[in-house]
């Protein structure tokens, strides 16, 4: 059987008191940060200096930060 490959890569930053992630979509490109302090957690897509959202290039490294 083939390994099916994650969808997301995933960065990880512990802040002291919450987590925060950045997860990137192997298949759009999209980045999005994810923001979590307990039992509370938010998602939005990461937006650059113009507010549109973070797409990375195509040949992006792989890394997982997971």
């Amino acid at each position: 059987m083939a390994r099916r490959e994650k969808r997301f890569i995933v960065y990880t930053e512990d802040m002291g008191l919450g987590q925060v992630k950045i997860l990137m979509d192997r298949c759009t490109g999209v980045h999005y940060l994810y923001f979590s302090d307990g039992s509370a957690g938010g998602l939005t897509p990461l937006l650059d200096k113009d507010g549109k959202p973070v797409v990375a290039p195509e040949s992006s490294e792989d890394a997982d930060g997971e």
